[in-house]
C-alpha cells in the first residue's frame, strides 16, 4: 500500500525556519520532520512513498534524491490539501486503496491496526482522530475563586483530525481541482453519505504548527523519551 505525505504548505505559522526551507524539512534531532514520519511507516512495513512537494519542493527533491521508493512529486506552489491529492490520481490503479497524511504530525498509532480497521469497515475513507494535549493550563472557578489546576491537561471533549488517513480510490471522485481542500467539501460531503469513519488514537500525538510545538517534539527527542520512534529489534 502506497503512502503519501503532503508537503507543499508555506507553514507561515512557523515562519522562523520556513523561510529557509519548507516545514517538512525542519529538523527534529538531526533528521527532518518528514523523515521521522517515513519511518513511523517504515517500522510497519510501509515502503512506498509519494511526496506531494510545492513550497521551496527543490529542497526536499535534493534530500531524497538517492533514497529508494521514494518519489517527489510537485503539485504546485499553492495547490490546496485536495488538489495536491488529485494530482497524484494518476499513480493509482481503479479499487485500490492508500494511505496520506500530512508532513508536520507525529503519532505513535500502529499503522497496522488502522489499515486493518479501515478494510473491516468499507468506507472509502478513515481519519485518525485525536485529542491533543492542552497548550495552557486549565483553571476551573467557582465564582473569582479557583477550584482546580490542572497543568496541560488532554482536551477530553472534543476529537479533531490528526492526519494518517487510509483511503479507497473512490475519494478522488468527491475532488474537483487544486483549490479544493480535502478537509472541507470532499470529507463533509463523505460525512454525509456515512462514507467517512474515525479511527480513535488515544496515545501519542502532535503536530508541528508554531516553534513551540517544535521544541515540544525536540525536547522529547533529545531526553530520548520521543513515543513516534521505534526500533525493531
Amino acid at each position: 500500500m502506497k503512502v503519501i505525505i503532503l508537503c507543499g504548505g508555506i507553514g507561515s505559522r512557523l515562519s522562523e525556519e520556513t523561510k529557509l526551507i519548507p516545514k517538512p524539512m525542519v529538523k527534529i534531532g538531526n533528521i527532518p520532520i518528514l523523515q521521522h514520519i517515513i519511518n513511523i511507516y517504515r517500522f510497519y512495513g510501509f515502503e512506498n512513498f509519494i511526496l506531494a512537494t510545492g513550497y521551496k519542493n527543490k529542497i526536499i527533491e535534493k534530500y531524497f534524491k538517492k533514497k529508494s521508493n521514494i518519489e517527489c512529486v510537485f503539485t504546485g506552489n499553492s495547490t490546496l490539501t485536495g488538489g495536491r491529492l488529485l494530482r497524484l490520481k494518476k499513480f493509482f490503479k481503479k479499487g485500490e486503496k492508500f494511505m496520506m497524511t500530512y508532513g508536520d504530525g507525529l503519532s505513535n498509532q500502529n499503522i497496522n491496526k488502522l489499515v486493518k480497521f479501515h478494510l473491516s469497515h468499507k468506507r472509502i475513507a478513515t481519519m485518525t482522530a485525536v485529542k491533543p494535549p492542552a497548550r495552557f493550563g486549565e483553571l476551573f472557578l467557582k465564582g473569582n475563586r479557583i477550584t482546580k489546576f490542572e497543568e496541560k491537561p488532554q482536551l477530553n471533549n472534543n476529537w479533531i483530525n490528526g492526519g494518517f488517513f487510509v483511503f479507497n480510490y473512490e475519494i478522488f471522485k468527491f475532488i474537483k481541482n487544486d483549490k479544493t481542500m480535502l478537509e472541507r467539501d470532499p470529507l463533509s460531503i463523505l460525512t454525509k453519505k456515512k462514507q467517512l469513519i474515525a479511527f480513535k488514537h488515544k496515545g501519542f500525538w502532535q503536530c508541528m504548527d508554531t516553534m513551540r510545538d517544535k521544541k515540544v517534539l525536540l525536547g522529547l527527542w533529545k531526553t530520548k523519551k520521543a513515543p513516534w520512534a521505534k526500533k525493531k529489534n
